[in-house]
């Protein structure tokens, strides 16, 4: 194992013993109403990341697809209001969530397989659209516009799962775990091909690799990680309705990714503290009817100031990224 290597997982042991430790140092409104939301939105917005810096596409589908899971759960909750005929328990509900979502990023990648940059985005920005517009005008499934409510999640060991330290170490137990998958996904043959592909997928084809079965697999597997933050995002809300996965819910996702920054899975993670922060904050501190007017500005300067976003900024400050081309016998950059 390299030195930059070993660093970095020292770094990422240390980051995860310091939130572990949180619920001791913390009141429960920064426990989850910073740092568990942050966590449960940077879930969805690490499915995003994981498309664009290993795939080399940007989904606009993902809140979609975190609907999809939310809605799922939603309807076979058995505390549910209305009440759904199909009620089962939580522990069967919430893989039955995740695994619709993963099947609808696979329908996803399917529909767009063959495109990509602006047209990948307008493809799967209006597969968002016409799945919020449904759910709003569906009564039988979504419940039209007020959407279904008091989804409250299982209880876990004798703790309803709102309590503020188990929603909290679940959601980072999740996040964790998702994290260290998508590492290790990317170095897996899989990750290798997938990464080709970003990079020259005619070449990928001339090996003999499916370019297309690779793609689908992608968006599945972005849909699975989705799906997983939308049964987060449902039990946080306790409920859910059209309005928490429309345009501004996919807006404010593709926000965090890109100010926490694409390249790299913690990007994410970064962006939804920073996003949070600010959506929590800016009332107070600008003007009560103008506040997503902070958030812009601080987005557009993040963007301006580090195209690749705090991450990007971060690793030029401290030179990491020269550290590592030098000491993998590249040419410092």
């Amino acid at each position: 194992m390299s030195l930059m290597s070993r660093s970095h997982w020292i770094l990422t042991a240390l980051v995860l013993a310091i939130l572990v430790s949180m619920p001791l140092l913390l009141p429960d409104f920064w426990l989850s109403g910073i740092l568990g939301r942050s966590l449960i939105y940077g879930i969805v917005a690490l499915s995003i990341t994981f498309l664009a810096s290993y795939g080399g596409f940007i989904s606009l589908a993902q809140t979609m697809l975190a609907g999809i899971a939310g809605y799922t759960v939603a309807i076979l909750a058995p505390t549910a209001i209305p009440a759904s005929d199909s009620a089962v328990s939580y522990w069967l509900a919430m893989p039955l969530a995740v695994l619709a979502a993963t099947v609808a990023g696979a329908v996803v990648g399917l529909i767009a397989i063959r495109t990509r940059d602006i047209y990948l985005l307008m493809i799967t920005l209006a597969l968002a659209v016409g799945f919020s517009l449904f759910a709003q005008s569906n009564i039988d499934w979504f419940n039209g516009y007020e959407g279904i409510r008091n989804v409250v999640g299982p209880d876990l060991f004798g703790l309803p799962f709102r309590t503020h330290a188990v929603f909290y170490y679940v959601s980072l137990t999740l996040a964790a775990l998702l994290y260290v998958l998508v590492l290790y996904v990317v170095r897996t043959p899989f990750g290798l091909v997938l990464q080709g592909i970003r990079d020259n997928p005619r070449r990928v084809a001339a090996l003999g690799y499916n370019v297309a079965v690779h793609r689908i697999a992608a968006f599945a597997m972005a849909g699975f990680i989705a799906g997983c933050g939308g049964v987060l995002i449902t039990f946080y809300n306790i409920g859910i309705t059209p309005g928490s996965i429309g345009m501004t819910a996919t807006v404010n996702v593709l926000v965090m990714s890109v100010i926490g920054g694409l390249g790299h899975p913690v990007g994410a993670f970064i962006g939804a503290v920073i996003f949070t922060l600010i959506d929590t904050f800016a009332a107070t501190i600008y003007d009560r009817d103008r506040f997503n007017t902070l958030i812009g500005l601080v987005f557009l300067g993040i963007v301006v100031a580090s195209p690749d976003g705090v991450l990007g900024l971060g690793k030029r400050l401290t030179g990491w990224g020269k550290r590592k081309d030098t000491e993998d016998g590249g040419t410092p950059h």
